[in-house]
């Protein structure tokens, strides 16, 4: 996830500031991020000023801010940055998922009459930067390069990007490196990236294919699956698990992130701190209500595997790898066979990959993009019961988009309907959309 449709509006005030951050920033920004988190897009809502709730009603506020949730989760962190145009202060703002650029403009009145998030971009000198991109076979076109080579060079050296086209049912590869500030086109559609929240849906797929087996029903609760009590005999049921409408909080409250390895943070929470959770701390918020999960897909992942016995990584293997011919996925690091392509952090500088453990459903599959594009043209068969189930709308979001099993549920103007995931994880970004219509599609 690192692109959104972004709003901006332009109801700014001419008032000139300093490059310190002005009192009346820091508390309004301050109470904007506390009501974000805390879903209270009403109060964020009062805190417009009249022009601006003109131009954002609130059904519009609360639409574009729950769909900027629910792709980048809660605000973690947030740095001033400076004052752009003399108008809007800045802010580099850490989501769970992303980090992107806040942009916030008050009147005289401290009430907000502007505010614009884009994707968070370090800056570096990239005017040396060397485009040594080659176009072979008309994989893409002289404007594609160029897009790519404008996004690409702020990127760190070492970098990779691996990118599946697809259209018409049919896949061309095209993959970029970055070194010695020289950016080159490279063979490296065979090539392992971890794929981070992008695993979301082949989970969904596994429940996909356990309800087609006739071994459990959407709308029936795991309860009668695990051989645990659930805190407070709370039900849930596997769709609210698939579609992100349990009310489980984005990560168990026995995971403290303040407490673990940053840079692998789920590796120590095992089976043992999950039953824990269940048993003893299990509390659901808005159940009914779009709210996504971490904890639920992890969760719906573990139900599973316990239901047939095995493995998390066994079921992916059994019963969609070895199906859509996928050899060189897995969600084991140890069980990797080739080419594993080391993530990076803004500075360049290599970091560990994740190990998701217990709550492997939720995003611990590496992959390549040779076998998303299998996994990707597959849907396209319209004779698959399991893959088409997943994409069957199951909720809706707002009126631009629905979430099925997994996958988001994109509606364009043209009417065709598109079906994304995305994922981001320490060193890696991920990003896949499909359209069965026209057989296209990205990864």
């Amino acid at each position: 996830m690192k692109k959104l449709i972004v709003i901006i509006l332009t109801l700014i005030v001419n008032t000139s500031f300093g490059q310190i951050e002005n009192p009346s920033s820091k508390v309004v920004t301050e109470n904007f991020v506390r009501n974000y988190n805390n879903d209270d897009y009403k109060a964020i809502f009062s805190m417009f000023a009249v022009e601006m709730k003109d131009a954002l009603p609130i059904g519009k506020t609360t639409e574009f801010l729950k769909s900027l949730k629910s792709q980048a989760g809660n605000i973690n962190n947030r740095e001033f940055l400076k004052y752009k145009n003399g108008t809007y202060a800045s802010y580099k703002t850490t989501f769970e998922r992303a980090v992107f650029v806040l942009n916030i403009s008050i009147d005289d009145n401290s009430e907000i009459n502007g505010f614009f998030v884009k994707p968070f971009v370090e800056e570096v000198n990239s005017e040396n930067v060397i485009n040594n991109l080659t176009i072979k076979k008309s994989l893409i076109t002289k404007e594609q390069s160029e897009i790519i080579f404008e996004n690409v060079k702020i990127f760190p050296n070492h970098t990779q990007i691996s990118i599946a086209i697809i259209k018409g049912g049919k896949v061309s590869y095209f993959g970029i490196s970055k070194k010695n500030d020289t950016i080159s086109t490279i063979d490296n559609k065979k090539s392992i990236f971890e794929i981070g929240s992008i695993s979301k849906v082949f989970t969904s797929t596994l429940l996909a294919n356990f309800v087609i087996d006739g071994k459990v029903k959407l709308n029936e609760n795991i309860n009668d699956y695990l051989k645990i009590p659930l805190n407070n005999s709370t039900k849930i049921s596997f769709i609210d698990l698939a579609n992100h409408t349990s009310g489980l909080p984005r990560l168990p409250t026995n995971l403290d992130l303040t407490k673990v390895n940053p840079e692998n943070p789920y590796k120590e929470y095992t089976e043992k701190e999950l039953k824990e959770y269940l048993t003893k701390y299990l509390e659901l918020s808005n159940k009914g209500e779009n709210q996504y999960s971490n904890l639920g897909t992890g969760l719906l992942g573990f139900t599973l595997s316990k239901i047939e016995n095995v493995t998390y990584e066994s079921l992916l293997q059994n019963k969609i790898f070895s199906k859509y011919d996928m050899q060189n996925s897995t969600s084991e690091i140890n069980k990797i066979k080739g080419n594993l392509v080391r993530g990076l952090n803004k500075e360049g500088k290599g970091v560990p990959n994740w190990e998701f453990s217990v709550l492997a459903g939720a995003g611990a599959i590496f992959s390549t993009v040779e076998n998303l594009s299998q996994f990707a043209i597959s849907q396209f068969d319209y004779s698959n019961k399991e893959l088409k189930l997943t994409r069957v709308k199951t909720f809706e979001l707002n009126e631009n988009m629905d979430i099925g099993l997994g996958w988001y549920i994109l509606k364009s103007q043209s009417e065709n309907i598109w079906y994304w995931h995305n994922g981001g994880t320490g060193g890696y970004s991920s990003s896949m959309v499909i359209e069965e219509k026209s057989k296209n599609g990205i990864i």
